[in-house]
């Protein structure tokens, strides 16, 4: 039996109240308390503030104030501070796509004023008096003040309660609107912010002296903000990309700190990304940094950073979401690239050189310095002369055998002779005196597992087969890329095609990028227009799952750019080689082989963790060492 479907009365087109407009707007702007804070501090920043005061009462939901030392407004233009795109940021689409200040869009303070009472208090510059706004009324009375604004946000969400619910508590709503503030502070150390709770100060951080973006300005906000730990546990990051600018000026500028692998983090609640001053949420800027990270990092660890990037405002489109918190770049893959490279080069250089106890910070007094021996001060390199003894030697492969300096390997694989320091990227450390080795003097070997070696800080502890692993593993990569032409990666064929079921973006991908397939080593061919089939892998995987690495191929063809992917592969092949030409554990070395891998690694990129991203040496202090023993007490 058919049902009588009745017809939907008629809906006339109607325009809508003001009112209603605004609240729309405030459910895309305005998601908590945390909201109204970003969307004040991105007014009083671009004011000319140089120090912000928060208050919150009920962690924002009661109260937020949020006072500037800006050039404030001037009388006759506080009267249009609350109607809808009002601003004073941009005033034709020249100016809108190339946007330079925080705020823009002109609809925040409207949106807010609609779900909240609102008062605005401010003083421009060379004025006599100050006025006072109501959000409600619109009266406008003088009143006392410096130079300056205060904006009133009271009873958030007052005329819309079923929003209120949405809310948690309000120790958590306090702590979204921290957050914000930090967030803010990060990116401007030349600005001074207070925040007040409930009464109380909770956090203050003092303006620095430098103005702008000088980098000890950033440094030192930097350790305010995210403390000390975050400086002395990330290196600085500096980088600048020219191409396609034919009078040679950057293009892209990338700088800030990214923490070390050992400073990785279980959550990436410590990920910042700034655009032209903007914090933004990014998915190329995020992958770009987990791309460069990824050769160190172990497991699902997450990377810690602060980063910068700075770039023509005309190639960055901000109004893409009224937060104002994504942008699009109009050449994703050009800051892709300068993002990675940026932070690989920051990370690339071995850190031995500064080699510093990462245990924690012990308050127990030094013991008197005429108990400790002097650390040793070595004269010269040993010179190495191995003789004809039996075993695998890495270099009949050819992994290792350094043309340049014409060095050889030992049974062992570890190069040796004139040229200990192996094929270098920094070999400054393997010209040092003998007493200055970051790495200082083998010692031991400890349970054929781990190198002991002694240098002017203490002990150093080296796992060694780790440390080789990166070491050939570097080599080897370097000899790749070395190769004007590209290889393709040896490929066999399946007796019986894996096929799967693929969504319309893999079936494109896959026909798009072919040519990079093959060179991958893999074969994918449609066999229907919803179905592909894998007809080759690379040999070195021709006992995986196929359907697996095929779709694990396709969804990085899809989301970056075909050299990324290529590259990635490349390195994973190379790692398994290095990791199976490297020294084994319970492999007995000599003195003379133990040193020469300390100076290998002195002078290899990223040899600070293996190719898994675990650490490949520890440094314990002499500090340390005294406190196991009680000495000073």
């Amino acid at each position: 039996m058919n049902a009588v479907l009745t017809p939907l009365p008629r809906r006339p087109i109607r325009e809508l109240p003001d009112e209603l407009i605004s609240q729309i707007a405030a459910g895309e702007v305005v998601e908590r308390p945390a909201s109204v804070v970003r969307e004040l501090l991105d007014n009083a920043l671009d004011a000319g503030a140089t120090q912000i005061t928060l208050r919150l009462l009920s962690g924002g939901v009661r109260l937020i104030a949020v006072e500037d030392d800006g050039v404030g407004i001037l009388r006759e233009e506080l009267t249009m501070a609350f109607k809808r795109h009002a601003t004073s940021k941009i005033s034709n689409l020249l100016d809108l796509e190339s946007v330079s200040t925080m705020g823009f869009r002109g609809e925040a303070l409207a949106a807010i004023n609609s779900i909240a009472d609102c008062a605005i208090l401010s003083r421009a510059s060379g004025e006599s008096n100050a006025y006072l706004l109501d959000g409600r009324s619109g009266e406008l009375k003088p009143v006392a003040r410096a130079t300056g604004t205060t904006v009133e946000v009271k009873e958030l969400f007052f005329s819309t309660p079923a929003r209120r619910k949405f809310l948690k508590t309000d120790a958590t709503e306090l702590a979204h609107c921290v957050e914000a503030v930090r967030r803010h502070a990060l990116a401007r150390p030349d600005v001074g912010f207070a925040i007040w709770a409930e009464g109380k100060l909770v956090e203050q951080w003092r303006r620095c002296e430098s103005r702008g973006y000088a980098l000890a300005a950033l440094e030192q906000r930097l350790a305010d903000v995210l403390g000390s730990e975050f400086v002395e546990r990330s290196v600085w990051v500096d980088y600048q990309s020219s191409a396609g600018r034919p009078d040679g000026m950057p293009q892209i500028r990338v700088w800030g700190r990214a923490g070390i692998p050992d400073a990785a983090r279980a959550r990436a609640d410590q990920q910042f990304c700034y655009v032209n001053g903007r914090f933004v949420r990014d998915k190329v800027l995020s992958h770009a940094a987990r791309s460069a990270f990824e050769d160190v990092l172990h497991g699902q660890r997450q990377p810690v950073y602060a980063l910068h990037i700075e770039i023509d405002p005309s190639r960055v489109d901000v109004n893409v979401h009224p937060t104002k918190i994504e942008v699009r770049f109009r050449d994703s893959r050009e800051v892709h690239q300068a993002v990675r490279h940026a932070i690989e080069d920051a990370l690339a250089a071995p850190r031995s050189g500064q080699a510093t106890s990462l245990a924690a910070e012990l308050t127990t007094p030094q013991p008197d310095s005429s108990e400790r021996p002097a650390a040793p001060l070595y004269s010269a390199q040993p010179t190495i002369n191995f003789g004809t003894a039996g075993g695998h030697r890495v270099s009949d492969l050819g992994l290792l055998w350094n043309r340049s300096t014409e060095s050889v390997e030992s049974p062992t694989g570890i190069a040796t002779g004139p040229a200990t320091a192996g094929s270098t990227s920094n070999p400054a450390a393997a010209d040092l005196p003998a007493g200055d080795w970051p790495l200082g003097r083998a010692l031991a070997q400890l349970q054929g597992v781990y190198i002991l070696a002694e240098n002017a800080q203490g002990l150093i502890v080296v796992d060694m087969h780790a440390a080789h692993e990166r070491v050939v593993y570097e080599r080897l990569k370097a000899q790749l890329d070395s190769n004007t032409a590209l290889p393709r990666l040896a490929s066999q064929p399946l007796l019986i095609a894996a096929t799967f079921a693929a969504t319309p973006t893999e079936v494109a991908t896959a026909e798009a990028h072919t040519e990079t397939l093959q060179t991958l080593g893999l074969e994918i061919t449609a066999f229907s227009p919803k179905t592909l089939a894998v007809r080759a892998v690379p040999t070195t995987l021709a006992q995986g799952d196929a359907t697996e690495l095929a779709r694990s191929v396709l969804a990085e063809l899809a989301q970056v750019d075909a050299s990324t992917v290529l590259q990635r592969a490349q390195n994973e092949l190379l790692a398994t080689m290095a990791c199976h030409g490297a020294v084994r554990a319970n492999r007995r070395l000599s003195l003379e082989e133990m040193n020469a891998l300390l100076r290998q690694m002195e002078a290899t990129e990223r040899s600070d963790q293996c190719n898994h991203g675990r650490p490949t040496w520890r440094q314990i202090s002499l500090r340390d060492l005294d406190t196991l023993f009680l000495r000073g007490r």
